[in-house]
């Protein structure tokens, strides 16, 4: 498989980008035609409802649009001065080993740039998405990419973290858990591979005293338990000034009450089951053991018309709750969020700080100046103001601490899929641009 797309891959570096990139469109336009199906196999897949599905197979097509946008400026020669250049030459062979909670979006981060860069790509997809790679391997076969630039791979993860340890990849790209993202670093430093890493959060938002909080419960209702709250970004902690505290809660109570959990394929259904009984399984200890240290749950037992037992979890909002709970500290994964009054802006920045996770931040605020004096000082990769849970592709996407290393998205992902060349001595080809840097003579 891997000398497969070695050769391929020299090949296909050959290619001109203007070819490279209507093959990728071509593959995301088919992807995109049969988004009322994959979103059916979604459900079946990992419980997204089906009302739901299409949403993400739409947004992974426009993601790769953005992405072929940028390649032109991201790939090209930079001319720095007289007979001084630098030109970006494909890394050779990717591996990419996708997560299953939005397995057409995490995946297309990484294929896009990877592929349009003069790159091979092998997808490894968790097995409880297996079909999505599949799907996306159909799209490209249909669309003419030539034999053995995409291929699929299935097996464990003992023969993944093997086949990571290979010294013949140029860049390893995994999203998933902290344990497993040291595993994958680990492995790929027996050959110095590159690895960009993915990995957990704990996502926070500051509910300021000057918020609109109407827009702030709206979206902070999304953000936590959209997918089931399966997302790395996804809302799992809500610091909100002691002033609309009781306001907020009880607001976000209804947003949860208003949730339909049940039958994923049933088009009336908000919340489906999450993807893993032993996730369901774990939330539920995290609460429990939350209770007893003396948290309280706004909601309660509040019944549902699916049994809350298996895959299936109701929503939770808690109060009460402090940084020596596991629910406030460790990934949770799930629809629940706990929720802390503060007195000050200061109070919230150093909690939401304190955190071995760094991924992203929302800052809920009428006043830009107080966010971004607020956002300056979050130990996040990602900061938004009155939104969250959203990712724009033309900014990078990135962690810090145990959220992960490297980046995907906006133009700086094509930096980990190419290896500066430096060219001293002759004149680049009139294709080489001028940069914005200060010319040396």
């Amino acid at each position: 498989m891997i000398s497969r797309a070695q050769a391929a891959q020299r090949r296909w570096r050959d290619v001109g980008l203007t070819e490279r990139s209507d093959i990728v469109e071509r593959a995301y336009a088919a992807l995109e035609q049969q988004s009322g199906t994959l979103a059916v196999e979604l459900a079946w897949q990992m419980g997204r409802p089906v009302r739901h599905g299409a949403g993400e197979v739409a947004r992974a097509a426009e993601r790769a649009r953005h992405m072929l946008g940028l390649a032109e400026v991201s790939t090209c020669e930079m001319l720095i001065g007289p007979q001084r250049s630098i030109r970006w030459e494909p890394v050779g062979v990717v591996l990419v080993v996708a997560p299953w909670n939005y397995p057409y979006l995490t995946a297309t981060n990484a294929i896009v740039p990877a592929l349009v860069s003069g790159n091979a790509v092998i997808l490894k997809h968790s097995f409880q998405t297996a079909i999505v790679a599949e799907r996306i391997a159909a799209a490209f076969d249909a669309a003419g990419l030539p034999s053995d630039l995409f291929q699929v791979l299935h097996c464990s993860n003992a023969t993944t973290l093997e086949t990571i340890a290979r010294p013949e990849f140029g860049r390893i790209v995994f999203t998933g858990s902290v344990a497993v993202g040291r595993l994958v670093a680990a492995a790929a430093a027996a050959n110095f591979t590159p690895v960009t890493l993915e990995l957990g959060g704990k996502d926070a938002a500051y509910v300021c005293e000057d918020a609109d909080i109407d827009q702030a419960i709206e979206g902070l209702a999304d953000g936590a338990f959209f997918n089931s709250g399966q997302s790395c970004c996804g809302i799992e902690r809500i610091y909100v000034a002691r002033s609309c505290f009781d306001r907020f809660v009880e607001g976000m109570a209804e947003q949860a009450r208003a949730l339909r959990l049940g039958n994923p394929l049933d088009p009336l259904v908000t919340l489906g089951p999450m993807a893993r009984s032993e996730g369901a399984d774990f939330v539920r200890r995290q609460v429990a053991d939350a209770v007893a240290a003396g948290a309280r749950r706004v909601l309660g037992d509040r019944g549902s018309a699916v049994p809350d037992r298996g895959n299936y979890l109701s929503p939770d909002i808690l109060i009460d709750v402090d940084h020596r709970m596991s629910l406030m500290r460790a990934e949770t994964f799930g629809p629940v969020v706990g929720v802390v009054p503060v007195a000050s802006d200061t109070e919230a920045e150093d909690l939401i700080n304190d955190s071995p996770y760094g991924l992203t931040a929302s800052v809920w605020t009428v006043n830009g100046n107080r966010a971004r004096r607020i956002g300056d000082r979050l130990n996040v990769g990602t900061v938004y103001q009155n939104r969250c849970d959203f990712l724009d592709p033309a900014l990078p996407w990135s962690g810090r601490g145990e959220s992960g290393a490297g980046l995907s998205l906006s133009h700086l992902a094509y930096e980990s899929f190419n290896h500066p060349k430096s060219r001293l001595g002759w004149s680049p080809p009139t294709a080489a641009k001028p940069t914005s840097l200060n010319v040396v003579t």
